[in-house]
Formats: structure tokens, sequence, C-alpha cells
């Protein structure tokens, strides 16, 4: 009896064994230390990515105005990177479910290169128009992502996805310095030099360290013979239980803040009274608490609480955050309104993203992060007009109170919604 017992506990063990693994992919078949290894090659590529994109992000406004843009022309340009930027995340997303998460990410890189390149060129308004087409390919976080999603277990997927945001805080806060001394001792197109040969190294740290494939084999059929773009598969990803309801959570908690972080180089001039220099100790301060609050805290936290109570708490601390907002009146209130927006805003993607991506079959977990990268060039579209008009109507307490009544409408929605978690929860 004790040897039947003993050969069905091992038949049991393998079984499990081999559901793991087919949860992974051919990742499942890499050991531990080998996923391990992937995920921390993604973060550095996501940090590096990064870095150089906030490097450059500094640095076109002047190259710009020294070209002669004024601002309205500047406006035109950030609206076309965020027009490609929104339709290419999506066809990003599809790309790395149907050819592999190493040549999605290979992909960005190079189309990173390509980016730098022709900004290096940017003599005149046109070729600084031109340089924006690659934007439509530049999907290092999805990517990253992606490679995270294919390489954890779904109890695992929250807090390594978490962890990006570290690499977020490092970028923000080297990218940006990077970037103002660079072009102030060299000049404005070292930053973009920089950034080629930084992509350059990115595609073949991708080519060398991400492996071929990682996600299930027995998968590739769903995706086989799709087309990238289709509003067909989305509407397909959206009917999947939970889905809808928590992709509008994700899209509607967060587009106040964004309408305010689209303002905010006005704002932080006109109602706090910064210089430039100032702002950017702001942002190092920002960058400082995303590095903290989701290389520490997000981590922990979801492996101790369900996700759908830390997606109830990310969208109540967003409506006392709201709350905070309208009442602010200096800058050091919102240095302190600040901790709780990192976190929530922190706690909202990760979650969010996690979700989604159980939530979906592993073939369609590209798209549904390509789907959810969406989410902020759409804001970055639809920002700028409504954001002013908000401010120059209403003044800036006006985004704190539509953030607090959107998040409080959310939060009950939530308490009283039962979204089907099952698929979803962490096993």
């Amino acid at each position: 009896v004790s040897t039947m017992n003993a050969k069905t506990s091992s038949e049991g063990e393998e079984e499990a064994s081999g559901m793991r693994n087919e949860t992974l992919g051919e990742s499942g078949r890499l050991g531990e230390a080998k996923r391990g290894q992937v995920i921390r090659v993604a973060y550095v590529i996501a940090a590096l990515d990064l870095t150089f994109l906030f490097m450059q992000m500094g640095v076109v406004p002047y190259l710009a105005k020294s070209l002669g843009l004024d601002s309205v022309g500047f406006g035109y340009l950030q609206t076309i990177f965020g027009v490609l930027q929104l339709v290419g995340g999506y066809i990003f997303g599809r790309f790395a479910d149907q050819f592999g998460a190493r040549a999605a990410l290979i992909l960005s890189c190079a189309s990173g290169g390509v980016f730098f390149l022709l900004m290096s060129f940017s003599t005149s308004i046109p070729l600084l128009f031109l340089s924006r087409l690659p934007g439509v390919f530049m999907h290092g976080i999805p990517g990253a992502q992606k490679v995270i999603t294919d390489m954890t277990t779904p109890s695992q997927r929250a807090g390594a996805l978490g962890k990006l945001g570290l690499c977020f805080g490092v970028a923000i806060i080297t990218g940006s310095a990077l970037g103002g001394v660079l072009s102030t001792k060299f000049g404005v197109y070292v930053p973009m030099y920089v950034g080629l040969v930084g992509s350059l190294i990115n595609t073949l740290i991708a080519m060398v360290w991400i492996p071929s494939q990682t996600k299930p084999k027995s998968d590739h059929h769903v995706t086989e013979h799709s087309n990238l773009f289709s509003i067909r598969e989305i509407l397909r990803l959206m009917k999947f239980p939970g889905v809808m309801e928590v992709f509008i959570v994700k899209v509607f908690a967060g587009l106040p803040i964004g309408l305010f972080m689209i303002m905010f180089s006005i704002i932080s001039m006109d109602f706090f009274g910064l210089e430039a220099v100032e702002s950017g100790y702001l942002m190092s301060y920002f960058g400082v608490l995303q590095m903290v609050v989701q290389g520490l805290v997000v981590g922990k936290l979801a492996s101790h609480c369900t996700e759908m109570t830390l997606l109830r708490l990310s969208v109540f601390i967003f409506a006392g955050v709201g709350l905070g907002m309208a009442l602010m009146r200096t800058v050091w209130h919102y240095c302190i309104i600040a901790v709780p927006l990192v976190f929530a805003f922190s706690m909202l993607a990760t979650i969010t993203n996690s979700i989604l991506t159980k939530a979906v079959p592993s073939s369609d977990t590209g798209a549904m992060l390509g789907i959810c990268a969406s989410v902020q060039p759409l804001t970055r579209m639809v920002g700028p007009t409504i954001g002013g008009v908000l401010y120059k109507q209403f003044g800036v307490s006006s985004f704190g109170y539509l953030q607090l009544m959107v998040n409080l409408g959310l939060f009950v929605y939530l308490l009283k919604s039962k979204i089907p978690l099952g698929e979803m929860k962490s096993q």
C-alpha cells in the first residue's frame, strides 16, 4: 500500500510539475536560475531603454526651439508621437505573441536606434517630425513585461512586474540628469549619439541573453496566422471574464492624474512658481519615490493580499489623493501628496497588468500588454485639450475634484460588482 501511495504521490508531483511547465512554456524547461537571469536581463534592458528616452525628453524642447518650432508646433510633435505609440502598442503586442518576446525586444531596441539616428540628423523641423516615426515600435517596457509574463508563474507575476517600476525610477533620475549635463557641456545632439550607441548595445543584449522562445509552443497556432492589427481580436480579448471591467477601472482611475501630469510643466511654473532647476529636483524626488514603492512595497503587498483587495485599495487612495490635490496650495503640499499618489499609481498599473495577463491565454499576453500600454499614449492625445480647458476655466483644484469623484465612483463599483477573478487570483 505504501508503495502504491508513493507511486501515486510521485505521479501527482510529476503532473503538477508538468502543469507548471505548461504554464511557463519554454521557460519551464530553463530552470529557476536561468529564468531569474533572463528576468534580470529584461530589467536591465528596460532601465537602459527608459534612461535613453528620458535623456532625450529633456533635450527635445531646446532642440525644437533652436530649429524655430513654436509651442503650438511642439504640441503637434508630441501629439504625433502619442498617436504612433497608441497605434503601435497593440501591434507590438501582437508581434510579440506571434514571433516571441525576444524578437519584440530586438525590434523595440533597433527602432530606438533608428529614432536616435534620425534625431541626430534633425537640422530642420521636417526632419524632427520624421524622427518620431520609429516611435510606433518603441515599446521597451511592454517588451520586458512580455518576457517577465512568460517567465513567471501567476503567483510570482505581480511582484516581478512591480520591480519594473524600480527601473523607471532609476531611469527618470539618471536619464534626466545625463541629458542635461551632456547637452549643456557638449551640445544638444550629443545625447542623441549616446542614445544611438546605447540602443545598439541594448539590441545586442536582447539578441544574446533573451531566449528565442519564452511562451508555450502549444499556443502558437492560436495567433500564428492572425493579422497584427485586428479590431476583432481586441474585442475578443475584452470578452474574457473580468477583462472589460478591470480595463475600464485601469483607464478611468488614472485619467484625472494623467491630465494633471500633462499640464504639470505649466502648473509648476504658474501655480507653484518653480524654476527649471527646481522642477528637475521635483522630478528626481518622484523618481526616488517610484524606486522605493515599486522596489520595496508593491511586491510584498502582492504576496500577502489578493489582487482585488489591492485594486480597491489603489482606487480608494487615488480618491484621497484627489481630495488632497483639491486643497493643496504650495509645492510642499504636493510633495506630501506625492507619496500616496506614487503608491496608488504604481499599485494600479502593476495589479491591473497582472490581472489582465492572467485573464487571457498565454498566447495573447503580448496583445493584452500592448493594449495596456496604449492607455498612456491615449491620455497624452486627449490630455492637452481637456487638461488645458480644466486648468484655464477652473484652476488646479479641478483636477483634484475630478480625481476624487471618478475614483469614489470606481471604488463603489468595485465593492458592489462581482468581477470574475477566478482564473486571475495568484495560485
